[in-house]
């Protein structure tokens, strides 16, 4: 059974590259062993959208002003096509501190 995780994508409009990075995501997050979902949103639904759901990190591809209760990672990467395996290691490591 795989472990479900929840993972907030976030960019400039909420729509396309959040679209891609969650495609990404579950794409080598599933391949991981993880059950995984994402809701995508933009820089100023974060707030909301954190206070109605629970997720174990935000993915962003905009910078995203002020503190969050849970980590938030940079997931420029998944656009450019750099950097990912960075990515999937870092996420990994805030998955594994979470106990999942």
């Amino acid at each position: 059974m795989s472990t479900r995780i929840d993972i907030l994508a976030v960019c400039g409009a909420g729509v396309v590259s959040s679209s891609m990075v969650s495609q990404k995501l579950k794409s080598k997050l599933s391949a991981k062993g993880y059950d995984v979902h994402t809701v995508e949103t933009n820089p100023g639904g974060v707030g909301e959208t954190l206070a109605s759901q629970k997720f174990d990190f935000i993915a962003s591809v905009t910078p995203l002003d002020g503190e969050y209760p849970i980590p938030k990672l940079n997931a420029v990467g998944f656009l450019t096509g750099f950097g990912e395996d960075e990515f999937i290691e870092e996420a990994l490591k805030v998955l594994k501190d979470e106990g999942k």
